[in-house]
This record gives C-alpha cells, structure tokens and sequence, in this order.
C-alpha cells in the first residue's frame, strides 16, 4: 500500500475492493476484516434467496475464513492484510479469480493436509518450476526453493521467516541423504511451495469416502460467532467435511491443522489387488471393512457428542492403517493383532418408547424369549469370529461376523415391533450345526488358568457338624519342578460344606519344555481340602483329590468334577475345578456346535 493513499477517504487492500471508510476514522485491520465478512455473509444470504445456491455455499465458505484470521488477530500474532479476499461483488465478477497467481492464495485440500507452512510466507514471485524427471530432482528443487526465501527474508530483515525457512530447508537436506542412502521416506512430512508439482512416481493425495469420515472428526472449524443476518442454514453439513483453509496469518512452523487421514503414499505398483495371493486380499477385504466401521462409529459418537468416544474409535481406525499398507505390500498380516467388530456397547439399537401401548402379558413373554435367544446367538457369533480371527482363518471369521450382524439387525426389527405395540411376528427355528476352533484368546501362551469352583457335600472332620465346615482348598503344581512347585489357596469359605469359591489362579508355563509336558502326562494337579482350625487349634485335612492333564494335549479346557477321598476312601464329597490354556498342546480344539436356530418370518 502506498503511504500517499492512506489519508484518502478509502483503504485499498491488492486484490481486493475498497471498503469505504469516514475520513475522520482510522478502522484497524480488526474493524476492516469484521466488515468484510460481513459483506460475505449478507450476499450468501442474498444469494440464497436468489436461488443460487452454489453461489451461496462459496459465499459462506469464505465467509468462515475470516474467523481463524480474526482469532490470529485477537491473540496478537501478525496478519498478512494483502491476502484478504475481495469484495463478494468483485468475486462475482471474476468467478475464476481464486485460481490467479497474484489472487489471495486459496489452498486446495489435498495441498492442505501436507503443508503446514503459509502460502504469504513464500515470496510472491511465482515462476512455474521445471517439471521434475525424478525424485531427487523433484526435492533439489523444493531445497533451492526454500533457500531462495530464506535468503531474501533475511535480506529484508525478517530473522524469524528466515529461520522458519531454514529449519524447512534442513528437513529437506536430510530427505535428499535418506532418498540417497535407499532410505524410505515420508514425503507427506515435508512442506511443499505454492505451484510445485507433486514429487514423480507417487500417487497425489486425494480424500476418499472412507478417509472424509475421518477428516470430518479432525477438521474442527472454528467458525465465527454468528450473526442474525448469517444465513446459518447454507448446507452448513456439507461444510463439516471440508477441512479449513489455512488462513493467511504469518506463524511459526506448525503441525498441519488437518491430520493426515491417508496412510503413507506407496509406489503405484505395491496397491494392485490383482497382484496379491488370495488369503492376503482377503485379509486386505477384512481390514478396510474394520477401518470403515471404526470411523463410522466415531463420526455417530461425534454426532452424539461423544467426543471422547469418537477420538477413541478414530484412534483404532488410524491404528489399522499400518496393516492395511502391510497388505497391500503383499506381506501378510496377524489378524489376532486385529481390533474386534464393533459390539452392542458402542451399539445402535433402535430404542423407541410407546407408553400409550400396552401388550398382553402372554406377548410380552414371547417377546422377552425371543430377544433373549437373538441376544445369545449374537454373542455366541461374535465369540466364534474372534476365535477364527486369532487363527488367521479370514473366511470362517468374515462368516461368523456376517451371522452376527444379521442377528443384530433381527433384534433391532424385534425391538421396533414391540415398540409399535404389534404381536410377536412367527418364527421358526432351524437345526444349524457349525464346526467351531476353541481358543481362549484373553490367554497368553506362557500361562495356565487354573480355577478351583466349588466344593460339594465336603466331608466335616470329627468334632464339626456340616453346617460349621469352614472349607479352604490348598493345591499344588509340581512345574518347573517339586522343589519349586507352583502351590496356593482358596480363601476360606464359612459355615457351608457346599462352599462357592470361584477363585482363578495363574501358573507359569513354557508349552515346549520337556519338563512341562511330562508333568501334564504323569503328575497333574493335587488337591487337599481342610477346615479352617481356631487360634489354638491347627487346620485339619478333610479330603483330597487328584486331577490329570493329559486331556490338554487335544483340548484347551478341562472341566472335571472329582472325588473327594480320605486316602484311598470316597468320602462322597465333589470337588469342581476347570484348568484352561490358550490353545491346546497339540493340534486344535474343533468342536461341532448344533444350534437351534431362531428365524423370523416376515410380516404379511
């Protein structure tokens, strides 16, 4: 801006129309941007009104640019006024004005999401680079660029763009060492300059529809306060996908305001499907289907104004990306690392409530049945596809998962039928039968379960009614060896000789050690049951009991229900215990399940 101009009656901003002003008055550069988006909100609204809708949205959307740079202003950082926009009236004029080199530079999103440094940091001098035949030459050039700028702003004397410019120079050297070195590079970390083409050989980043779920939950723009004359109602939801644009204010060296939601680009080769075997495609399939499911929860837990929720399902959605770009790559992937489906915790039921509908109590009884039934047929899917899972078997658990959603959607029509008031729709159940792999995958392979139940009519010793037994149970599990046998108790369970004691105690093992396989197929674990004694007297032994492993060698749980003897001598006491490990010593523990399977008929 010339200084002789500046006691006219208006104030010129290039690029832009003039804002009329009293002569008298000095406006700030705050007064002129409030005035400004003003001026786009009121012809957003005309516009509207007009029935020119796309116009409209354009108006709005600039108008909410003004809010970051007004923000900027309040906290006192520098703006650069020679980036505002122009006056709606001139924008209409030249519909194509944002795509002029010395127009206010308006980023494209994908430009956005990689580059943290403003456009009005860059000297306004645009000269359309070479295209670049290779990387190396594509990153010397963006070096050179940058030390261009960094030179003439110190020239200028402004130390910290010069510094900024430095430190982006620097990212840039060592990119070109790692490049040299046959180092992998991320080329998203690094800024790119105003009118650069991309780096050759990579794919640009484009926003795909699963990826504008995520970037819907990171971009949170900050909108502006707003006003009566605001149209508030232009589409504002399809703005809430639009990452914002960078306004022109002059910062330090920042973290993008939008995350990446795209993974690390990868050569075009490594993301042909065709190329890939079938089991890794279909683990590929099953990845994406996860992330999908992810980031839709969160975008509803965002709607819900769940925000923590949200950031913890986008958290597990940007945590599958690694494995999906290790699929693609051809390399295959452990599904057991896999985040489970999505369960009826952070469910979407329908739960709609009539209180002016009543139902007989005999309909309400079929109701709570059925529900019951689809609830355990549900939970039992989401067991059988966790097992395959951790099997790597991408068929069986796309399968199961499949089952499971379909008889979520079952108990959603079921619920909504009962809320309607209608009577239970007919049903018929058909015979299923499933081959199912057992596996308790809360186990590591490292650890055995072993969990004492309870006691059964326990014996009482002389002296001591039934009624009176305070029953503990003491074992021991001769591994690695006697001297250091693994032993402990039950705490003591009062005046009961049918005790509950439901206590689970874990023991250290190695599956491939010698010295644990011998004592799985000979010793076992041995059992001594006793009555609590008093202060002066000692406890006293009532029974004990002897259970053998060699059962876990084909299956991963043993359930047994054992005599209670007083040497050799039934005392007609039981005593249940269960001892379970991940996986069984040898082979799997495949078990064909036989379901009565509930199905809904359609109405009408």
């Amino acid at each position: 801006m010339d200084t002789e101009n500046t006691s006219q009656s208006e104030i010129s901003l290039p690029g832009s129309s003039a804002i009329a002003v009293p002569p008298d008055s000095d406006p700030g550069p705050q007064a002129l941007l409030s005035a400004r988006q003003r001026e786009y909100k009121v012809a957003a609204l005309s516009a509207k009104r007009a029935g020119d809708l796309d116009r409209a949205r354009e108006l709005m959307r600039i108008g909410k640019r003004f809010g970051a740079v007004l923000e900027a202003l309040e906290k006192g950082q520098p703006v650069d006024m020679s980036a505002l926009p122009p006056a709606p009236e001139d924008l209409k004029a030249f519909p194509q004005a944002s795509k002029v080199p010395t127009a206010p530079p308006i980023l494209s999103p994908a430009v956005e999401q990689v580059q943290p440094v403003m456009a009005s940091d860059i000297p306004s001098t645009p000269v359309a680079p070479a295209e670049p035949q290779t990387v190396l030459d594509a990153l010397q050039q963006r070096l050179t660029k940058y030390r261009e700028a960094g030179i003439q702003a110190r020239t200028s004397g402004d130390e910290r763009k010069a510094r900024m410019h430095e430190r982006i120079a620097k990212q840039y050297q060592d990119a070109i060492r790692a490049h040299r070195a046959g180092r992998k590079v991320d080329f998203t970390e690094l800024p790119v300059p105003p009118g650069f083409p991309p780096i050759p050989g990579l794919e640009p980043t484009m926003d795909t529809a699963e990826d504008s779920v995520a970037a819907a939950l990171a971009a949170a723009p900050k909108l502006a306060s707003s006003e009566d004359t605001a149209p508030a109602d232009v589409d504002e939801d399809e703005d809430e996908d639009e990452p914002p644009i960078q306004a022109p204010v002059a910062k330090k060296l920042a973290q993008p305001l939008v995350p990446l939601s795209q993974p690390l680009l990868e050569p075009k080769a490594s993301s042909s499907k065709e190329s890939l075997s079938p089991t890794v495609r279909e683990q590929l399939v099953l990845l994406e289907a996860r992330k999908l499911q992810y980031q839709r929860a969160a975008l509803q837990a965002k709607r819900r104004q769940d925000l923590e929720q949200a950031k913890a399902h986008l958290r597990v959605a940007k945590g599958l990306e690694a494995q999906i770009v290790q699929a693609r790559a051809g390399r295959p992937v452990d599904l057991s690392k896999v985040p489970s489906p999505l369960t009826d915790e952070e469910g979407d039921f329908i739960f709609i409530h009539h209180e002016d509908l009543r139902l007989s109590q005999k309909a309400e009884e079929v109701y709570v049945q059925l529900q019951k039934m689809l609830l355990e047929q549900y939970e039992k899917c989401l067991l059988f596809s966790k097992q395959f899972m951790h099997q790597g078997n991408v068929a069986e658990t796309t399968r199961f998962e499949k089952l499971a959603q379909d008889r979520k959607k079952q108990l959603e029509i079921l619920k909504l039928t009962q809320a309607q008031g209608l009577d239970p729709p007919s049903h018929h159940f058909e015979l299923k039968t499933f081959q199912t792999v057992r596996i308790f995958s809360e186990l590591n392979s490292t650890e055995m379960h072993l969990i004492i139940v309870r006691g059964m009519n326990l014996p009482a010793p002389p002296g001591v009614t039934p009624d009176d037994l305070d029953a503990f149970v003491r074992f021991e599990f001769h591994y690695p060896n006697s001297e250091q046998a693994q032993k402990s108790k039950t705490a003591v369970v009062k005046n009961t000789n049918c005790p509950e004691f439901d206590q689970v105690f874990k023991l250290n093992i190695n599956r491939n050690h010698r010295g644990f396989r011998r004592v799985i197929q000979s010793k076992g674990v041995k059992f001594e049951i006793f009555h609590k004694g008093s202060f002066f007297r000692s406890d006293k032994l009532v029974g004990t009991a002897h259970l053998k492993l060699e059962r876990l060698e084909n299956e991963c749980e043993i359930r047994e229900i054992m005599e209670v003897l007083d040497g050799r001598k039934p005392t007609g006491g039981k005593l249940e215990v269960k001892v379970r490990l991940r996986e069984p010593l040898s082979g799997q523990d495949v078990q064909m399940v036989t379901e009565n399977w509930l199905v809904l008929e359609p109405r009408g």
